[in-house]
């Protein structure tokens, strides 16, 4: 970070009213002075300042020097070669468009119990569980469904154990700002705690390690990413899918997208909308967002390809790398080589080539891959 004293005046100006704010909420939890709050109703996912002194931009902690919420902030300023540099040790080349990594292949639990309640592979799961039953994270902080799950409305929550891990699995592809149950992480006595969360999330971070962010940047130890194009706002549930198809949240069992919205219900029965229907339910703070790879995360997952119990799955950092390969080791995943479904690469980089095409050009310029053509 340069050395002028950056703070939430800068960022409202710069990033939440610009668009580039893709609601991560990470600003929030790492603001020191509790005076930050998120909203997630009416379309909106974006943090605000709550204090009246100075208005909707003002801050008079930032005016005395606070810099944590731009700290935090992993659309601001020079976000993307910070990043890189701190993860990888450089900054990406032109030809990297879906990021840094390390490693591709195809992963998938071998339990059959977590396998089936997971998304595709079911991996995410297995990895949290594993995580936590070898005494390598305290916490995870993932998403759950409102109330006894039928309601589709996502919120933030932590996950402690299997049974926590079990109950938060699966795609919404609806937003939730799963750092925000970060603070009842902490009253619950985590110390190394993982995040799952989207492509702007997972950015967030190394963001707050490369920038200093004091203890919550320490404290997150396992970053995993999921691989997304965009979310939808949680009205799509009620305005396309109940009042055009007649599906009711207290229906739907299992979402997912593979070049249409699928949706089955408890009653045994498929649906697929049209993408294209979809598109006016795109969550606001999605529509500039350059990410589709989860690029910063220590492992990448999506459900693409023509595998669906599969992972298609993107290994980045070491500790990423250490932790699949200990899993693999230890039989909860099995892995297959990333070349069984040469389509799936490529179609995460086209995916990839196309969100970096949103960046608009009145923002700070991303690494030369941004001008490629998908």
């Amino acid at each position: 970070m340069p050395p002028e004293k950056f703070h939430w005046k800068h960022l409202f100006d710069e990033v939440v009213t610009s668009g580039l704010c893709t609601g991560c909420s990470g600003c929030v939890i790492a603001c020191p002075h509790d005076v930050l709050g998120y909203t997630d109703e009416f379309g909106k996912y974006q943090p605000f300042h709550l204090e009246e002194e100075g208005g909707l931009g003002g801050c008079g902690h930032g005016d005395r020097g606070c810099t944590s919420c731009t700290r935090a902030c992993p659309r601001f300023r020079s976000w993307e070669p910070e990043i890189d540099q701190y993860l990888f040790g450089r900054v990406r080349e032109p030809q990297e468009v879906s990021g840094i990594f390390k490693d591709i292949v195809l992963a998938r639990a071998s339990d059959d119990a977590i396998h089936a309640m997971g998304q595709d592979g079911g991996l995410v799961s297995a990895l949290l569980i594993y995580a936590l039953e070898h005494d390598m994270i305290d916490a995870s902080l993932v998403s759950y469904l409102e109330g006894d799950g039928s309601g589709w409305k996502a919120h933030p929550g932590v996950a402690w154990n299997r049974d926590d891990v079990l109950r938060s699995a699966g795609s919404r592809y609806t937003y939730s700002a799963n750092p925000m149950a970060y603070p009842q992480a902490i009253e619950g006595g985590a110390e190394r705690i993982a995040l799952v969360g989207m492509s702007c999330q997972s950015s967030m971070v190394p963001t707050l390690k490369v920038r200093k962010a004091g203890k919550v940047a320490r404290r997150f130890t396992l970053n995993i990413g999921l691989l997304c194009s965009k979310t939808f706002d949680d009205a799509i549930f009620d305005e396309l899918f109940e009042a055009k198809y007649g599906l009711s949240r207290a229906m739907i069992k299992k979402v997912n997208i593979k070049g249409v919205f699928q949706i089955w219900t408890h009653d045994g029965g498929y649906h697929e909308v049209p993408l294209k229907e979809c598109h006016q339910w795109t969550r606001e703070g999605c529509m500039q967002c350059p990410d589709f790879a989860a690029e910063h995360a220590d492992i990448s997952t999506g459900g693409i390809g023509k595998f669906n119990d599969w992972t298609l799955t993107i290994v980045r950092t070491d500790i990423g790398r250490e932790l699949l390969a200990r899993a693999v080791t230890d039989g909860w995943v099995v892995t297959r080589p990333g070349d069984d479904d040469p389509e799936a690469i490529a179609l995460m980089h086209k995916l990839s080539i196309k969100s970096r095409k949103r960046w608009p050009t009145t923002a700070l310029d991303l690494t030369p891959a941004a001008g490629l053509k998908a």
